[in-house]
């Protein structure tokens, strides 16, 4: 007969825990023989497989311990029993000769999920750089100038970090300069690249009124950093005070002006900087009139593929031609919406696309 029914209840819960402990000590057990196979018996995760072994062991002669005593103990009033109660030595016993064990394990369970702490934030920095650097090279928003109406696009590929990049900025008081680029190649130094031309163009443009002298200084200064990638980059300088359009083109493709009814196309007028060190540059000049529109892009646009077939430029000419009116934002989504639907599969190379209005 139970002289003390909440013992046996205790018991019944003991023995409960029991099992719950000695079935995770089990697949424990399991895993951690096969981890050793895996790689070797003195490795880490051997290692912490074998303390969570060790650990869930103990749990469960502890609650079996606890059962045992709590059984007795529920049964009888004779305090011989109370004895029993050293059973639970075991339990403890086991704690202390591997508690520096748990310890160690402990220590090196927290080192490493510090070191995948650490491995997860590189990974995050390594997913948002490409973002950063593209809304450095080719950033959504630009500022907006007076006189003039600006609209963007940039559409990463499916690549990694590419040098696609485009610039609106003053240059003076009635000029203002139009850059857009492309560096060969694919990862973070053609990015970097990118980055430099860019910024030097900015200084080229405003120290040489001329287009052609700031692609000669820039090639000069790329060549001599021997940099292995290719940049091709058209330049456009709108002079609202002369009522002129000067560019000048480094084997960038064709950039188009709408003006007058007409498309006109802008070619390259030398090659590609630092391809050739004292490459010459020349510059066009051509008539620029209120509600003109210049359309400039990256070859990521023109050479969208349908098997054999390029998207090509002419679809861009015919696309300018027919929405030169439109708000150049969609202007430019309507041109890479049209080259996605051109494509048969989805754009693989970056795409920048900026289009200039005379207001």
């Amino acid at each position: 007969m139970l002289e003390r029914p909440a013992l046996a209840l205790l018991a019944v819960a003991a023995l409960a825990a029991v099992v719950v402990w000695g079935r995770s000590a089990r697949r424990l057990h399991k895993a951690r023989a096969r981890i050793a196979k895996l790689s070797s018996p003195s490795s880490e995760a051997t290692r912490l497989a074998q303390s969570s072994f060790l650990k869930d062991t103990h749990a469960a002669v502890l609650y079996l311990a606890l059962a045992g005593v709590a059984v007795a103990e529920s049964v009888t009033n004779d305090e011989r029993v109370d004895y029993a109660l050293f059973v639970t030595l075991i339990p403890i016993l086991l704690s202390l000769r591997y508690g520096r064990v748990f310890l160690q394990h402990a220590r090196l369970t927290e080192s490493r999920a510090q070191l995948e702490q650490r491995a997860q934030e590189v990974l995050v920095q390594e997913a948002l750089a490409p973002k950063r650097w593209s809304a450095r090279l080719a950033p959504e928003d630009v500022d907006e100038v007076p006189g003039f109406e600006i609209g963007t696009l940039y559409r990463a590929g499916t690549g990694m970090m590419a040098g696609d990049f485009y610039d609106v900025y003053r240059t003076g008081t009635n000029r203002l300069a139009a850059v857009i680029g492309d560096v060969s190649g694919h990862g973070i130094e053609p990015s970097i690249t990118a980055f430099q031309a860019k910024h030097l163009l900015r200084v080229f443009l405003r120290q040489y009124r001329d287009p052609g002298q700031a692609l000669e200084e820039l090639n000069l200064q790329l060549t001599d950093m021997r940099s292995e990638e290719f940049i091709s980059i058209c330049v456009l300088v709108f002079d609202t005070e002369a009522g002129t359009l000067r560019y000048a083109s480094a084997g960038h493709p064709a950039a188009f002006l709408w003006h007058g009814g007409e498309v006109t196309s802008l070619e390259a007028t030398g090659p590609l900087i630092a391809l050739t060190l004292g490459a010459e540059y020349s510059s066009r000049e051509i008539p620029l009139g209120p509600g003109d529109v210049a359309l400039l892009y990256t070859d990521g646009l023109a050479e969208a593929r349908a098997g054999d077939q390029l998207f090509g430029e002419e679809r861009i000419a015919n696309l300018l031609r027919r929405d030169f009116g439109a708000a150049l934002g969609v202007l430019c989504k309507t041109l890479v919406e049209a080259a996605e639907d051109f494509a048969i599969d989805p754009l693989s190379d970056d795409t920048a696309i900026l289009a200039i209005r005379r207001v």
